[in-house]
């Protein structure tokens, strides 16, 4: 079991981070708070390693306190998404 903090802003970006972690080899669970930004995981230690997620989700565009995501890999997530953007992040705090 461990967590990471993982930036992103609305449900779109916790399908995708989620989705891209359990399509992590050794990843059992993997469960995404909007609004702590905390990032759950259950994962195999044998098969993978924090390291290796933390990639693995800046691989799809979002940033974690380790690694950032490339500009071409943010430049990827839904406009809705953008959560470097404090606009889209003002919105968003709206709704949540």
């Amino acid at each position: 079991k461990a967590s990471l903090e993982v930036d992103g802003v609305c449900m779109m970006c916790k399908k995708r981070i989620e989705k891209a972690c359990l399509a992590s080899k050794g990843v059992k669970h993997a469960d995404w708070n909007v609004k702590t930004h905390e990032l759950k995981l259950i994962y195999d230690a044998r098969k993978t390693d924090l390291k290796t997620i933390s990639k693995t989700v800046t691989d799809v565009g979002h940033d974690t306190k380790a690694l950032k995501a490339t500009d071409e890999a943010y430049a990827s997530v839904h406009p809705c998404c953008k959560y470097r953007d404090v606009e889209v992040v003002d919105d968003h705090k709206d709704s949540n």
